[in-house]
C-alpha cells in the first residue's frame, strides 16, 4: 500500500516541472517579443528621447510702451537697433565660451564703455582660463598641499600687470557678456551693431553657436533734455532690486525703468514677453524651438504735461537766471523752479527746474527738484495763514488788526517789510503783505501773549494745530504725486527761548516747503477749497504701430481733502489775492495789473542761508483767470540774492512770462478739453468731521499713486 502511494506521488513531479518550464519559456518569449518591438518599431523614437535632455520655456523681450504728452505728441519712443545676442546652452563651459568670444571678436568691436566694465578680477580669471588654469604660476608642492580655494587665490595674486596687459580687451568684454548670460535666455552682447558687423555675423553664424542677430530697442527722449529727469531712466536691473524683479518673473538680463516715470509705470510699459518652447540635447545644445505665445508690446502712457509749454517754461527759467546774474549780489543764485497745474483737476501742465553750473556756464535739467527740494517760501503762504485765522475763529471777514512794530527782548523786532501799516483789514493785509497782521493770527491760535520788550509767550504745543491748517493745503505733507523720494520739507523744532520764532510760520519763515507743495496750495484756494492729487499721467493706451491706440485706463482727478473753512472765507481770500495783483498798493500790481488773463496771486521773499551767507528766496504763486481759474503756478528762486531787496524781481518776471506763454499757446491752439475746462470736484461735505479732529495735524500717509492694474 505504501509503495503505491509513493509511486503515485512521484508521478506528479514531472508534470509540474513541465508546466513550470513552459511558463518560463512563455514569459521569455513575450519579453523577447516586447524587446523586439521596442527596438525595431520604436527604437528610433526612444533613441531620440534619450538624447533629449530638457524642455524649457524661454521669454523674449517685446517693444516697451512709449510716452506721449497731453496733446498726443510723442515724448519717449523706441528706437530699433540691430543687436548681437547670445543664447547659452543649459550647461555652458568656460572654455567653450572663450572659444566663441574669440571668434566673435573677429567680427564685432565692443564699445569703450563695455571694455571699462571689465574689472581687474575679470581679467585675472580670464588670464587663468587662457593659460592652462595658471599651472605655471605655482610649484608642484603648492599644487599638492594647498586646498583648491587657497591655490586659486595664490594664482590670482601672482598674475602680473604685464601679463594682464596682453589680454585682448575686445575678447574680454565679449567673454564677460557671454559668461554672465543666463542659460537658454537670449542676452544682448552688443546693440547698435554696424551694417558690416551685422552682415559678418549673419554670414558666420554656423561657427558661432548660440550667437544670433536681432532687433533690440533703445529709448529716445524726443524733446532732448526737456523734463528728462522726471521722465526717468531705463537700463539694467539695479543690484539692490534684483530679488524684487526676479520675484515678478523678470530675468536678470532684462532692462527696466530705473527712476521716476519709467520706474513708476514699469508694470504698464513692460508689456508681455513672447514665449518660446526650447528643447535641448544631452550636451545642452538647443535642437528645437517653437513659439508658444507671440507676446504683447507695452502699453503707452499719456502725460498731463504739455511738452511745448514745458520747453518754453524751461527756456524762460534759463533766460531769467542769466538776466538776474547781471545784477550785483547774485553770486548765490544757481537754480529756479516752476510748477504749473490745472487747479480743478490737479493735472500738471509743466514741472520745470533748472540748475546753473557756474564753472561750465551751462544749465542742468532739474525738474525732480520741484518735489525733492524744500525752502523757506516767505509771504506766498499768507493765504493759508488768513484762512487758518478764519477757520479757527480768530478773525472774521473784515477784521481789523494793528500792523505795528513788535519789539522783543534783545532788540529783536517783527514788522512788515515796508514798516508798520497801522490798522488794516484782512484784504489789505494780503494786498500789502502785512507781516504783523499774519503773525497776530498765529499768536492768537497759539494762545500767545505779547507785551512790548518782554519775553513772548506762546503755547508751543499748539504749533501742531497751526500746522494742521497748513497741511489742509498740502504744505508740509506728501502731495500724493507718487514718487517715493518726494520730501515733505523741514518742520523746525525750536527751544523755549525761541518761542517767538514759532510765529514766523505765519509769514513762511519757519517750516520749509517744496515748489510742488506750493502749487498744490495755491490750486486749493483757486478751485474753491479742494486739495487735488497732482497728476502727471492721464491715460494708458494700447500700443498701435500706426499712432495712438485706444484708451485702456483713464486716470480720474482725485480730491485728497477739502478745506474746513466756509466757502465765503475762501472767496474772501481769493479776493485778497486778486488785490495783490490789481489793488492800488498791491505788491504784484506793477507786473500783473494790466495782464489780459486777469490773474490773482501773492508775492514772497524769505530770509535763508547758503554756505554761511544770508540770502533771500524769491517766490510767487498765482492762478488765472480769476473768475474761472484754469492754471495755477508756483515760482521758486532759492538764494536769489544776498541783499535785503533786489532791483530785479525775478519771481514776478518768470511768473508773468510763464502765464503769458500759457495763454498765448492756448490762443494758438483753441481746441481744449471741455472736461478740463468745466470739471468740478465731487466730494461729500466732510468739513464738520475735519473740524472735530483739528487738534491733530494731518499726518496720514497719502496713497502713493502708483500704477493702475490693467486687465489683459
Amino acid at each position: 500500500m505504501k509503495e503505491k502511494k509513493k509511486k503515485k506521488k512521484k508521478s506528479h513531479i514531472p508534470v509540474r516541472m513541465n508546466i513550470l518550464f513552459f511558463t518560463v519559456f512563455l514569459m521569455f518569449s513575450i519579453l523577447i517579443l516586447r524587446l523586439g518591438i521596442m527596438q525595431i518599431v520604436h527604437g528610433e523614437e526612444y533613441r531620440l528621447e534619450v538624447e533629449k535632455k530638457n524642455v524649457e520655456s524661454v521669454d523674449f523681450s517685446v517693444p516697451r510702451g512709449e510716452f506721449y504728452d497731453r496733446n498726443y505728441k510723442k515724448v519717449v519712443s523706441n528706437i530699433p537697433l540691430k543687436a548681437v545676442t547670445y543664447t547659452p546652452p543649459a550647461n555652458p563651459q568656460p572654455l567653450d565660451l572663450l572659444e566663441t568670444a574669440e571668434k566673435l571678436a573677429q567680427y564685432i568691436q565692443m564699445s569703450d564703455e563695455d571694455k571699462k566694465k571689465v574689472t581687474t578680477r575679470d581679467k585675472k580669471d580670464l588670464w587663468l582660463l587662457m593659460n592652462d588654469n595658471g599651472s605655471s604660476l605655482v610649484t608642484e608642492s603648492e599644487a599638492k598641499n594647498l586646498k583648491d580655494a587657497e591655490l586659486y587665490q595664490l594664482k590670482l595674486e601672482r598674475i602680473t600687470d604685464q601679463q594682464l596687459e596682453k589680454i585682448d580687451m575686445n575678447v574680454a568684454a565679449i567673454y564677460i557678456k557671454l559668461y554672465r548670460a543666463i542659460a537658454l535666455t537670449p542676452t544682448i552682447v552688443k546693440k547698435g551693431v554696424t551694417e558690416k558687423e551685422f552682415a559678418l555675423i549673419s554670414e558666420h553664424k554656423e561657427e558661432l553657436p548660440g550667437v544670433d542677430v536681432t532687433t533690440d530697442w533703445d529709448r529716445e527722449k524726443v524733446y532732448g533734455k526737456v523734463l528728462a529727469s522726471v521722465l526717468g531712466t531705463f537700463g539694467d536691473i539695479p543690484a539692490e532690486k534684483k530679488e524684487y524683479y526676479l520675484s515678478k518673473g523678470y530675468n536678470l538680463s532684462d532692462r527696466v525703468g530705473t527712476s521716476y516715470l519709467e520706474e513708476l509705470y514699469e508694470d504698464v510699459l513692460r508689456g508681455t514677453k513672447s514665449v518660446v518652447r526650447t528643447i535641448t540635447d544631452k550636451s545642452g545644445k538647443v535642437i528645437e524651438s517653437n513659439v508658444i505665445s507671440e507676446g504683447r508690446s507695452g502699453y503707452d502712457v499719456v502725460l498731463t504735461i504739455d511738452m511745448e509749454f514745458q520747453a518754453m517754461v524751461e527756456q524762460i527759467i534759463e533766460e531769467e537766471i542769466k538776466t538776474m546774474k547781471t545784477y550785483p549780489a547774485t553770486d548765490t543764485l544757481d537754480k529756479a523752479f516752476v510748477v504749473a497745474m490745472n487747479p480743478k483737476t490737479g493735472e500738471i501742465l509743466a514741472l520745470a527746474g533748472k540748475q546753473y553750473d557756474k564753472e561750465k556756464d551751462e544749465f542742468w535739467e532739474f525738474s525732480q527738484g520741484t518735489f525733492t527740494q524744500a525752502f523757506e517760501m516767505g509771504s506766498v503762504v499768507k493765504g493759508a495763514t488768513l484762512l487758518a485765522g478764519y477757520g479757527s475763529g480768530v478773525i472774521n471777514i473784515g477784521s481789523v488788526l494793528n500792523d505795528e512794530r513788535m519789539v522783543l527782548p534783545g532788540g529783536y523786532r517783527k514788522e512788515t517789510l515796508d514798516g508798520a501799516l497801522g490798522p488794516v483789514n484782512d484784504l489789505t493785509a494780503l494786498e500789502r503783505s502785512a507781516n504783523v497782521y499774519m503773525i497776530k493770527i498765529i499768536l492768537e491760535i497759539m494762545n500767545g501773549r505779547y507785551v512790548p520788550n518782554r519775553l513772548l509767550y506762546v503755547d508751543r504745543d499748539r504749533i501742531d494745530l497751526v500746522r494742521s491748517y497748513y497741511a489742509q493745503f498740502g504744505l508740509g505733507i506728501e502731495t500724493g504725486i507718487g514718487f517715493p523720494n518726494e520730501i515733505t520739507g523741514l518742520k523746525k523744532d525750536l527751544d523755549y527761548n525761541e518761542a517767538g520764532n514759532y510765529l514766523d510760520i505765519a509769514i513762511g519763515q519757519l517750516d520749509t516747503y517744496t515748489p510742488l507743495q506750493l502749487a498744490q496750495y495755491i490750486s486749493t484756494i483757486a478751485n474753491g477749497g479742494y486739495r487735488m492729487r497732482p497728476m502727471l499721467v492721464k491715460e494708458i493706451r494700447s500700443p498701435d504701430p500706426e499712432g495712438i491706440g485706444n484708451i485702456v485706463y483713464q486716470i480720474q482727478p482725485e480730491v485728497l481733502n477739502r478745506l474746513t473753512m466756509d466757502e465765503e472765507f475762501i472767496k474772501r481770500t481769493q479776493e485778497g489775492l486778486w488785490q495783490v495783483t490789481h489793488g492800488s498798493r498791491g505788491t504784484g500790481r506793477g507786473f500783473f495789473g494790466n495782464e489780459p488773463y486777469n490773474p490773482a496771486g501773492k508775492t514772497g521773499s524769505a530770509e535763508s542761508f547758503l554756505n554761511g551767507k544770508s540770502t533771500v528766496n524769491s517766490t510767487f504763486v498765482a492762478f488765472a483767470p480769476y473768475e474761472n481759474p484754469e492754471i495755477a503756478i508756483a515760482v521758486v528762486v532759492p538764494n536769489a540774492y544776498t541783499t535785503k531787496k533786489s532791483p530785479y524781481y525775478i519771481n514776478q518776471q518768470i511768473a508773468r512770462r510763464v502765464l503769458r506763454a500759457y495763454f498765448d499757446l492756448k490762443e494758438q491752439n483753441p481746441d481744449t478739453d471741455d472736461f478740463l475746462e468745466n470739471y468740478e470736484p465731487e466730494v461729500e461735505d466732510d468739513r464738520q468731521e475735519q473740524e472735530e479732529n483739528m487738534e491733530s495735524p494731518i499726518t496720514e500717509d497719502m496713497e502713493a499713486g502708483g500704477t493702475p492694474e490693467i486687465e489683459e
